[in-house]
């Protein structure tokens, strides 16, 4: 298993789902979105896995409001904003390979191990 963890240091579903993977001492990355940020490939592989952007946006976040993304009209307007603004990413994304999740999903990575 190859884990990673994109997440804010202050969201308590990210350090649950630290906690998740430590407990079971399997091997993972973090990244801190925030300070670190997400590329563009990477961030294509997880929108595929995921099931398209949509997922990824956290529209309870205080940066939704802050960056007007309702009221952008194309998809294309809204990942470029997306990238620009990486905490208006939904957390934790976790990554395994080809597959990932968004938000604390350990029934999911019980399948996984």
């Amino acid at each position: 298993m190859n884990i990673q963890i994109y997440g804010k240091a202050k969201c308590f579903d990210t350090k649950k789902a630290e906690r998740y993977f430590k407990e079971r001492r399997i091997k993972y990355q973090f990244v801190d979105l925030v300070k670190y940020g997400m590329s563009e490939g990477e961030y294509r592989n997880i929108k595929n896995a995921v099931g398209g952007m949509d997922e990824l946006i956290d529209e309870k976040s205080k940066a939704y409001e802050d960056c007007f993304i309702k009221y952008l009209a194309s998809k294309e307007a809204i990942e470029e904003k997306l990238l620009e603004n990486q905490s208006l990413f939904r957390t934790p994304i976790v990554r395994n390979g080809k597959k990932a999740t968004v938000g604390y999903k350990p029934e999911v990575w019980k399948d996984w191990e």
